[in-house]
């Protein structure tokens, strides 16, 4: 017998960073912040991350690219995996994410590819919390999320082995 799921995924959608209180205003100036430290001579895409961790601590990263494509990483994970690497028993709570560009601005949130969207995940299952999740561009809409679920259905965990 064939069966359907509907699946739905819900955002907040702020017309730009000055909507924001000032808690994920913060967060997400600082992941504009880390774009400057990004290492992207070939793709010319800066991404800047910051992390809040439960207890007030804030941890940024940036995408770091190598000619070799595969061997870089992007700013997400950077941000995740060096909090996780401090901070290993604390809860992420919110990750913000930005990008800019070199000849054309980004007017529209930047939204993780599938393997930063698997990396979040994990921390999700790992500590049983949502993360929150903060995307921007340059300027315009800013689009929030309670759940890395809601960029990632039908997540696969360890749970799945």
């Amino acid at each position: 017998m064939q069966k359907k799921i509907s699946i739905n995924t819900e955002f907040l959608i702020y017309d730009s960073i000055e909507e924001l209180n000032k808690e994920d205003k913060d967060l997400l100036l600082l992941a504009k912040k880390a774009t400057d430290n990004a290492y992207a001579p070939y793709s010319n895409f800066y991404v800047g991350a910051a992390v809040l961790m439960e207890n007030g601590i804030i941890v940024t990263g940036n995408n770091q690219e190598n000619a070799a494509y595969p061997s870089g990483l992007c700013a997400e994970r950077v941000a995740v995996y060096h909090a996780s690497s401090q901070y290993p028993d604390l809860k992420i709570k919110t990750i913000a994410v930005t990008a800019r560009t070199n000849g054309k601005t980004l007017t529209g949130p930047v939204s993780p590819c599938g393997s930063c969207r698997q990396s979040l995940s994990e921390y999700e299952f790992k500590f049983k919390s949502a993360i929150r999740i903060i995307l921007a561009g340059q300027e315009g809409e800013v689009y929030i999320s309670e759940s890395v679920s809601n960029l990632l259905p039908l997540t696969f965990t360890s749970s799945s082995l």
